[in-house]
């Protein structure tokens, strides 16, 4: 059976060894333990494949040693299943709740255990397969992502620098600038790769969460905070021939906002709308209003839009939209990255869409009463 170990926890040591010899004799290799402390130890030098556990043990029982496994992440994919002597409705219940994938009540068929283990396992290995697969996936295109991000940027800088110092005497002064300009414009793109991986790293870490708990406060400023935002994005918009229009709502109510993240989360979305306006002429609506107890900012651009098929995807990490077509630039976590912060803010963002037509992406946060 693939070599797959199988731990038996049972306080009693005839079951536990007919347990033993019925999973044996099926090709299994069969560690045992007597209680949950016991087993935890073996599990420390062997981590088996699945678990059988007794729930009436001593010292620990099987619902303390379920949750002292599930508390440990390199054991929560341990398929588990419960023996028991008790058919009582609400034991099972129980131990279902937990989480258990299986519970047998004793006495069992020998042939009941075999197929409940060879159930169990499969399907483990269904899920490690499938897993393993969109792992690998993912993994290549984070390397296909990091190998263009690097290298594209990376050969500017080196290119335009090094013909900036074969040419430096003889230069013009207006292509001197050129070289410059075109050094800049890759140190930009690395810097905004480099600031995109640590937003990630912050956000799995934690940290991000521990600042907001920090440093958030109680704001009736709201519309101060967009007015700014807006200002900063104007400079991006105005080069590309975009208009933003901004309308605020006044005597706006208070909401919990760290203001460098809400900016943060904002910003990639204006960023967003300009990135794929297509039209000079195109305006980009920033909207801020109160409904429902909730603050709510929509940008609302003329751009290429989002189909229904790429709706799905869109909130996906490293996944990025028409790539090619659109020459983005960056690893596709821009939105990825303000939906987090704005679900920091224990808010939501909503996305409307049609295809050639535009999008309207909606931040909503909760008034604070």
């Amino acid at each position: 059976m693939e070599n797959y170990c199988i731990l038996v926890v049972e306080d009693q040591e005839l079951l536990q060894i007919a347990i033993r010899d019925i999973l044996d004799l099926e090709g299994y290799k069969v560690l045992t333990a007597s209680d949950g402390v016991e087993a935890l130890s073996v599990m420390e030098k062997n981590r088996p494949d699945l678990i059988l556990a007794d729930i009436m043990m001593p010292r620990m029982d099987g619902y303390a040693f379920y949750e002292e496994v599930r508390a440990r992440p390199e054991w929560v994919p341990i398929p588990f299943i419960f023996l028991t002597a008790k058919a009582e409705k609400e034991d099972v219940i129980r131990g279902k709740s937990l989480g258990a994938e299986d519970y047998i009540v004793k006495p069992f068929d020998p042939q009941e255990l075999v197929v409940a283990v060879e159930a169990k396992l499969g399907r483990a290995r269904a899920i490690r397969e499938v897993t393993e697969s969109e792992f690998d996936a993912l993994k290549q295109q984070i390397i296909n992502l990091l190998s263009h991000e690097l290298r594209t940027p990376l050969t500017s800088v080196c290119g335009y620098t090094e013909l900036a110092l074969e040419e430096a005497a003889r230069l013009p002064s207006q292509d001197f600038q050129k070289f410059l300009v075109g050094v800049k414009r890759g140190a930009d793109r690395l810097t905004r790769l480099v600031e995109d991986l640590l937003w990630l790293v912050r956000l799995d870490t934690g940290q991000v969460d521990r600042e907001f708990e920090l440093l958030s406060t109680i704001s009736a400023d709201m519309d101060s905070l967009v007015f700014h935002t807006v200002g900063l994005y104007n400079v991006t918009a105005e080069a590309k021939g975009v208009n933003i229009i901004l309308d605020m709502e006044s005597g706006l109510p208070s909401v919990r906002l760290y203001d460098p993240f809400f900016s943060e989360a904002f910003g990639r979305l204006l960023d967003n709308s300009i990135k794929f306006t297509r039209d000079r002429s195109d305006q980009i609506f920033v909207k801020v209003w109160h409904a429902d107890d909730r603050v709510k900012v929509s940008i609302t651009d003329e751009g290429v839009g989002i189909s229904a098929e790429d709706m799905e995807r869109l909130f996906a990490r490293f996944g990025q939209i028409n790539r090619i077509q659109m020459e983005q630039q960056g690893l596709g976590m821009g939105l990825v990255i303000a939906q987090a912060l704005i679900r920091i803010h224990n808010g939501e963002l909503e996305v409307v869409s049609e295809l050639d037509k535009g999008s309207t992406f909606t931040i909503s946060l909760p008034v604070v009463k």
